[in-house]
């Protein structure tokens, strides 16, 4: 028996429309890399791999420099783009056995009543379609094709979930098209087929896509094409590969003549797994901490015309704003009861606002609140024992207060 979870988004008010009524309303492509570090592209950093389509990407968009996952690891920050709520408001803060993220077959997943971002967008009249990694529940109610997705391509949960080595079946819709991809080294590249299709057959119409990247968590499977084409190893050749798989989807956009119709967004789940491989310096800590290296991810976003070329904003957003955000400049609906957390970011998008669009940001670890930031401050609680993600807490910690902006690396407690 499953167990479901029900916090419904009650009602919905129509929001102000960005755009107008005989305006095309735009496509919308998000792609959301799995534990890609903050300073793992080239427009933030990166110096062992090179990434020139998302180096033009940022030069003809915007970088978000404080752009945050709501957790450091992967379900609870996918169930905050789905939903635009911080996980715990959904329940996808732990697992049903109080783990950190879903395991194949558990019985929990994202609650069929929670209104996704593909569920706002199909009510204005938006073809929607999800390739690549899941990780919100593999039963069949809370599966992509249930939650506002015409279709779905690609695997349930994350590639190395048991110590004890579990099928990772390929998914068409509800239907297995093969038993396990475990180490397979084509799914960038079938995942990127899939997507160029989709932009092909639907761009007479708007559409959503939303593309969650196995790259680049564990194990590492570059294609084959880009083994040893970096200096960072399989991890920096298979963020070479991401980069391809940028450049393709920019190639069909422009080859349908949509490219000034389309906002694509690039982003992360969390931070990096391991500081060896991935990057996110100049930030401290990794995947699986509430330190600013575990949850402040890279974001560009791009839409020709409508977000200022080569610009940059300091502004305190997350993947919670995805939603409000996609209603917006759909003509659509945003939730106002119960109450959600993420804020439309049109304005800082656009260039018109320099504002932070939130007073305050938390950092959870599961159902602990560990830290808050407001403004460039950032505040860690005392607490009598820090829980972790994995293993045993970390015990007693007292109050540290760090201003971001002079101290990144957070080492100067004030």
């Amino acid at each position: 028996m499953k167990t479901v979870y029900f916090f419904p988004l009650l009602s919905l008010l129509i929001s102000a429309p960005l755009i107008q009524a005989t305006e095309r309303k735009p496509n919308i492509i998000i792609v959301f890399c799995d534990d890609l570090g903050y300073a793992d592209i080239g427009p933030f950093g990166a110096k062992k791999h090179a990434t020139p389509v998302l180096d033009q990407m940022a030069r003809e968009g915007m970088r978000l420099t404080d752009f945050y996952s709501t957790c450091s690891v992967c379900t609870p920050s996918r169930s905050s783009l789905m939903t635009g709520c911080y996980p715990r408001r959904v329940s996808m803060h732990v697992d049903e056995k109080n783990l950190c993220v879903l395991f194949p077959a558990a019985r929990k997943g994202l609650n069929p009543e929670e209104v996704t971002i593909a569920e706002v967008l199909k009510k204005q009249n938006y073809s929607t379609m999800c390739i690549g990694k899941w990780h919100l529940g593999d039963h069949p109610d809370f599966m992509p094709t249930n939650h506002g997705f015409d279709h779905y391509f690609g695997i349930p949960y994350s590639n190395d979930m048991n110590r004890k080595e579990v099928p990772l079946p390929l998914v068409r819709d509800l239907t297995v098209i093969r038993d396990s991809v475990q180490k397979e080294t084509t799914i960038t590249a079938q995942y990127t087929s899939e997507a160029v299709k989709f932009i092909k057959s639907n761009s007479s119409t708007p559409f959503f896509l939303y593309l969650p990247h196995t790259a680049v968590h564990l194990p590492l499977v570059p294609g084959k094409n880009f083994k040893g084409s970096s200096k960072g190893g399989a991890y920096g050749d298979w963020i070479q590969e991401i980069d391809w798989s940028m450049g393709e989807l920019f190639k069909a956009i422009k080859a349908e003549g949509i490219d000034e119709h389309t906002l694509v967004l690039f982003t992360s789940d969390n931070g990096s797994a391991r500081e060896k491989q991935g990057s996110n310096l100049p930030l401290r800590g990794r995947k699986g901490r509430t330190d600013e290296g575990g949850m402040r991810v890279p974001c560009i976003v791009r839409w020709p015309g409508r977000v200022p070329a080569g610009s940059s904003s300091r502004a305190l957003t997350c993947t919670m704003d995805l939603l409000p955000t996609a209603a917006a400049i759909s003509g659509g609906k945003v939730s106002k009861t119960p109450l959600i957390d993420g804020k439309n970011i049109w304005p800082i998008l656009s260039g018109k606002s320099k504002d932070h669009p939130r007073e305050a940001f938390f950092y959870y670890q599961m159902d602990q609140l560990q830290a808050i930031r407001s403004g460039d401050w950032k505040l860690f609680v005392a607490m009598d024992s820090k829980k972790r993600n994995w293993g045993n807490p970390e015990g007693k910690k007292a109050l540290a207060l760090y201003n971001l902006a002079k101290d990144i690396h957070e080492d100067n407690n004030l």
